[in-house]
């Protein structure tokens, strides 16, 4: 296997992107992009830190963000794992990138920008639930915003392809063959939609 090494190469395989691949990239949400990312309720976060990158889906039964203005997205941090991966690259690297995804549509929505990670009393408040509020919430400063070719999805007829989880592992399962089996998976497994339940927010 050849690694490509240099642009020049790189760009001896590919065209010349078109008209519309660079006209749509805007520094600030449009009015287009506006309503697209409030309807979506699904993105996947990507940050960077010295140990790496990471990508960390998050969602809502709402929007997963809250438009502040044209230029700034904010995120609720709502429980997770206690890993914290993305915050303590964004603590230490504030670049950002997220991709929105809407069921049922074959685009998808990127934002790339510079982050900051708050617990601010009065922004954390704006996202309480039933007395439960985000530990500290993501502000992104957006840089630029973009819509995605839809082939990829189309490809892989993601919301048309009917449900394809039967016979997958589960959580359970992974950790059984990750400790061999110094967690019971089946314990877990068993346990994982109770604790879920009282943990979503």
């Amino acid at each position: 296997m050849i690694p490509i090494t240099d642009l020049d190469s790189l760009h001896a395989l590919y065209g010349t992107a078109g008209e519309a691949a660079l006209r749509k990239v805007t520094p600030v949400l449009t009015p287009a992009y506006r309503t697209w990312i409030e309807r979506s309720r699904f993105c996947v976060l990507t940050t960077v830190g010295p140990e790496g990158t990471d990508g960390s889906p998050r969602g809502d039964d709402g929007p997963v963000v809250m438009v502040r203005d044209d230029r700034t997205l904010a995120l609720p941090d709502w429980r997770g794992n206690e890993r914290i991966d993305s915050l303590r690259n964004i603590v230490r690297d504030g670049r950002v990138s997220l991709m929105f995804l809407v069921a049922g549509s074959v685009n998808a929505l990127r934002v790339n920008g510079t982050a900051i990670v708050t617990a601010d009393p009065a922004l954390c408040a704006r996202f309480d639930r039933d007395g439960k509020q985000p530990r500290s919430v993501i502000v992104i400063g957006i840089a630029e915003v973009y819509s995605q070719c839809a082939r990829a999805l189309i490809r892989a007829a993601l919301w048309s392809s009917g449900d394809q989880s039967a016979g997958l592992p589960s959580v359970g399962d992974m950790l059984r063959e990750i400790t061999d089996g110094g967690i019971d998976g089946t314990a877990y497994d068993t346990a994982w939609p109770i604790r879920a339940a009282k943990t979503m927010w």
